[in-house]
């Protein structure tokens, strides 16, 4: 992939490149989803092909990856086949100092929980601008849910003091659509000061697949940011 001029593309390339690095052979990667995690599986697809890696099988959390993946060469298997994920690298749309995130930009959230969680490290990629002193202070907090449920669990999320709109499609007609074909409730929540709380509550409501809300799960932040006018990576463990 060739290097872009841009600083803040640079940037992300960075800490693609700097979690992809982190990568060690005969190892189970969970391939995350989003702008910046690209960069991280261009890089693998690269050492992949330098011989500086081998043997590593990839779990991609959505479509998206999955294809990317296959373009570049990394072998892929399901959850069906391991016992166990190495290692996940993942994008976040928010990242409190306690390191809980907000994701979900991309509706590939459930997948994600459920790829990161299993992950023994968890390394999350993102540029400066997702750090927030407290989650849902930038960025709604999307919510999968059974398209049948809409409307009850609409309701439920007003009780509990959230504003919910359903996520329509950009160049397409209704509601986006996730890749288990199920609709997204993007929520405005006035704050969330306990995300624990709030993660459980939400997930306990029928017809809500899984929400946004990742808490306790993020091991490792690599955080781009540009510094007189260079592109850095800090690690925040």
């Amino acid at each position: 992939m060739t290097t872009e001029q841009d600083p803040v593309k640079l940037m992300k390339q960075q800490v693609g490149f700097a979690a992809a690095d982190r990568v060690q052979s005969h190892s189970i990667v969970g391939l995350g989803t989003g702008s910046t995690t690209v960069h991280a599986l261009y890089r693998l697809g690269e050492r992949l092909r330098s011989g500086e890696l081998e043997d590593i099988k990839g779990i991609p959390t959505s479509f998206q990856a999955s294809v990317l993946a296959k373009e570049l060469g990394i072998p892929l298997v399901t959850l069906d086949d391991v016992d166990h994920i190495d290692i996940a690298i993942d994008g976040a749309d928010e990242v409190d100092p306690h390191k809980n995130l907000i994701k979900g930009g991309g509706a590939a959230h459930t997948r994600e929980k459920l790829v990161d969680s299993l992950a023994d490290q968890f390394i999350v990629v993102v540029d400066s601008s997702k750090l927030v002193d407290r989650l849902g202070s930038t960025f709604l907090l999307p919510v999968e849910v059974l398209p049948i449920a809409i409307t009850p669990v609409m309701a439920a999320i007003k009780k509990l003091g959230g504003q919910p709109e359903i996520r329509m499609g950009v160049k397409k007609a209704g509601p986006v659509v996730t890749d288990q074909g199920n609709l997204v409730i993007d929520v405005k929540f006035d704050s969330i000061s306990n995300p624990a709380e709030l993660e459980k509550t939400l997930n306990n409501i029928p017809g809500v697949l899984e929400n946004g809300l990742f808490v306790g799960v993020a091991d490792i932040i690599l955080v781009g940011e540009i510094k007189d006018g260079q592109p850095t990576v800090r690690v925040i463990s």
